[in-house]
């Protein structure tokens, strides 16, 4: 788990390709304080697990269906990444759960300045829109932030300059792809609901009725 509260900008110093993974290794800092294998750092808002590392780098290995579905897919050498450790039991949860499973992708838009903010505005599937709710909480890129607008074909979101500062958000441009991680309380729900519905669906059509008559009661 995350939160959505990038740490550092860590920046690619190699992405050795397979036929359809890849191997990335990635310059930091902060992320590596007392890291050790298998530890999980968000990469871009996407979980992935340290292979190696040295005092001012970590590898990890991207399997083919992370790269199919992320951003990950286009990182070059000298790409900037937002990076997070694993939230630790006792950590304040500033900004909100983020599993580093990414439910797709979406395109930039339109950046715009209003004042000492920046809005920017986002196109995606209507697969992803019907999880994003006004106010509601959404990870671009690993960034914990709250939308502040959606409607059928695009959701918009307002960064501080704190924000601006800390993350790659502003270092994107239109047309850009962003991955994408939508408050995890709606697909619950969602799920429970369906199953709800099969349980329903799949109930006997026996009953007293039908016993009689058919000559059993």
């Amino acid at each position: 788990m995350f939160t959505g509260l990038v740490e550092e900008i860590g920046v690619v110093q190699s992405v050795l390709k397979g036929s359809k993974s890849a191997t990335i290794v990635i310059k930091a800092n902060e992320v590596l304080a007392s890291v050790k294998l298998g530890d999980s750092i968000s990469t871009n808002g996407v979980c992935l697990t340290v292979t190696d590392f040295s005092s001012h780098s970590f590898s990890v290995d991207v399997m083919a269906e992370t790269m199919r579905r992320s951003n990950l897919k286009g990182l070059t050498s000298g790409d900037k990444v937002n990076l997070e450790r694993a939230l630790r039991l006792g950590d304040r949860l500033g900004g909100h759960l983020v599993s580093g499973h990414i439910d797709g992708t979406g395109i930039i838009s339109s950046f715009v300045k209003e004042d000492n903010s920046y809005w920017i505005t986002v196109q995606t599937s209507t697969e992803l829109l019907k999880y994003i709710i006004h106010k509601g909480s959404i990870a671009i890129d690993g960034v914990s932030l709250t939308v502040a607008y959606v409607d059928e074909r695009v959701f918009k979101v307002s960064i501080i300059p704190h924000t601006k500062d800390v993350t790659t958000l502003l270092d994107k441009s239109i047309g850009d792809e962003v991955n994408l991680e939508c408050d995890m309380v709606g697909k619950y729900i969602e799920k429970l609901m369906n199953f709800n519905e099969k349980a329903d669906n799949s109930k006997s059509n026996i009953d007293i009725e039908f016993l009689k008559k058919h000559g059993f009661y």
